[in-house]
């Protein structure tokens, strides 16, 4: 009677078990599946529309006349470096070299007759001397323009000081090569249309031109820049002072 009993408690703990299985690994087969969350694939955006760029793989800034100039001067600007330039004044070409380090630039310009102007301008003072002459003008930053020739070069932070108002286009366009903000303003005293691209990569003015009556009287375009300034730039007098 006592292994009976025995038997019995056995065959039942083995049921016992069975069910314990079953129910674990078992049921799961027969039971219906747990849903899953399907993210959706990104479709790719249409191609950006004129005036838009994408910044930060996703971030589009739309450039207006009215919100040009703060773009432009949210962009990295180089401050040390070196780039050719040649403007043209109603026919009569200039080429140039401008060197940049912080508050130093030196220009040197020749002129469509030959010779060439050389100028070094620094936080406070100009100095400016002709061809090979040893004699060296000498005058305050704001005393004189330092483009005393009307050979004007100007940068983008002449473009961040225009009237807002008088900005009648803006958007990106391609120039020289370069991926540029572009600017256009207005005039109307003069009939005069001021164009400006301004690099989006270094945020340098590559080109620049003013339109009079329907007719470009003058312009400017900017070779690529070497960042920074090179090694062996000159911020030297002629009598060999060395200014910086």
């Amino acid at each position: 009677m006592e292994r009976r009993n025995r038997n019995i408690l056995v065959g039942l703990i083995g049921v016992v078990i069975v069910i314990a299985v079953f129910s674990s690994f078992g049921l799961p087969l027969f039971a219906s599946p747990t849903p899953t969350i399907v993210l959706p694939t990104p479709v790719p955006t249409d191609q950006e529309q004129q005036g838009e760029v994408s910044r930060d793989e996703g971030l589009r800034v739309e450039v207006t006349p009215q919100t040009v100039q703060n773009v432009i001067a949210a962009m990295p600007h180089a401050e040390s470096y070196y780039r050719t330039f040649t403007t043209l004044l109603e026919g009569a070409e200039t080429r140039g070299q401008v060197w940049v380090d912080g508050d130093w630039t030196r220009a040197d310009l020749t002129l469509p007759g030959g010779g060439t102007v050389h100028t070094i301008q620094g936080a406070s003072t100009v100095w400016r001397w002709y061809n090979n002459d040893r004699t060296v003008l000498t005058w305050a930053v704001g005393e004189a323009p330092a483009d005393i020739e009307t050979q004007r070069l100007p940068t983008y932070q002449d473009v961040l000081a225009l009237p807002v108002e008088d900005l009648t286009a803006a958007g990106y366009e391609e120039k020289n090569g370069q991926a540029c903000v572009y600017v256009e303003t207005a005039v109307p005293v003069l009939d005069q249309v001021e164009r400006y691209w301004v690099s989006s990569d270094n945020g340098l003015l590559v080109a620049a031109e003013t339109e009079i009556g329907g007719a470009v009287v003058w312009s400017m375009t900017a070779g690529q820049a070497e960042v920074p300034v090179p090694a062996g730039a000159s911020f030297t007098l002629p009598d060999g002072t060395v200014l910086h």
